[in-house]
């Protein structure tokens, strides 16, 4: 497939970087509406709305809860070396959001099977989609552009 990013001038590192932010985005939001969607349809409740600002506050929260829940079941297990060269991707600017992000896409770059255990973790945070008690800043994505953010 092709690169898509419209500015074809950085560098191959860059453009591995945006495309594995893309895709990570992209599956995180998934996981997000559908664990809202969820918990909807289980406590009787309307689809949720673009322009209700309650069903983005409650979408944002769901993608903070879930980019944390991944943070503390992928690191556990990381070297020395793997924490050290994480500990730079904490470190950058944004919110909590773009810092749990920019973590994910480490993460997703330099573990084998982390797709995987993305996979099992969403599994997980689905099976159980309670609504997250924290607030929290949009990051953008597909939900963000469909909530007008992006």
């Amino acid at each position: 497939m092709p690169f898509r990013h419209p500015d074809r001038s950085a560098d191959l590192v860059t453009r591995i970087e945006a495309e594995v932010r893309e895709r990570l985005e992209e599956a995180v939001d998934y996981v997000c509406l559908e664990a809202l969607v969820q918990r909807r349809r289980a406590h009787g409740l309307p689809a949720p709305a673009a322009d209700n600002p309650g069903d983005r506050r409650e979408y944002t929260e769901h993608v903070r809860a879930f980019l944390a829940l991944l943070e503390r079941e992928l690191t556990p297990d990381l070297d020395a070396e793997q924490r050290r060269r994480l500990a730079g991707t904490a470190a950058v600017g944004g919110d909590e959001a773009d810092r749990l992000t920019s973590l994910q896409v480490a993460l997703a770059r330099r573990l084998p099977d982390y797709w995987q255990r993305f996979e099992t973790t969403s599994a997980r945070y689905l099976a159980d989609p309670a609504v997250p008690g924290s607030g929290g800043e949009s990051r953008g994505g597909l939900l963000g552009r469909l909530f007008g953010r992006g």
